[in-house]
């Protein structure tokens, strides 16, 4: 069973820095994508940033020059430092991964189940 786990939220004021972290485990052939969304109180799930397998990520305009996101395929994990940070980054932000479980397999997407990241003003 295949696994996404965040770490890394909490509270910090504005203009300051956290760092996400979220590994995937389980039984699977390969992971395509992997990224980063959001979700902030009464709005629709966003993406922030995605990275795909051997290409270079892509960021939301919002976040743009403000968070990096990297990628370590050999440990399975993506990582997302957010840097400048503002009250309006504020929301739970989940992993995301389109994998395939074997190798005939089509690619399936997962999500882990979000860590909350407050910022105050």
């Amino acid at each position: 069973q295949v696994q996404l786990v965040e770490s890394g939220g909490g509270l910090v004021q504005a203009g300051g820095s956290l760092r996400l972290s979220c590994a995937a485990s389980g039984s699977f052939f390969s992971i395509n994508s992997m990224g980063w969304y959001r979700q902030a109180p009464g709005k629709q799930r966003e993406l922030v940033a995605a990275i795909p397998s051997g290409g270079a990520p892509n960021y939301a305009d919002s976040v743009k020059g403000r968070f990096t996101i990297s990628r370590d395929n050999a440990k399975n994990t993506v990582n997302l430092q957010m840097n400048s940070l503002k009250p309006e980054d504020t929301a739970v932000y989940y992993c995301n991964a389109h994998l395939k479980n074997y190798f005939y397999s089509p690619s399936r997407e997962y999500w882990g189940k979000g860590t909350l990241v407050n910022v105050s003003s």
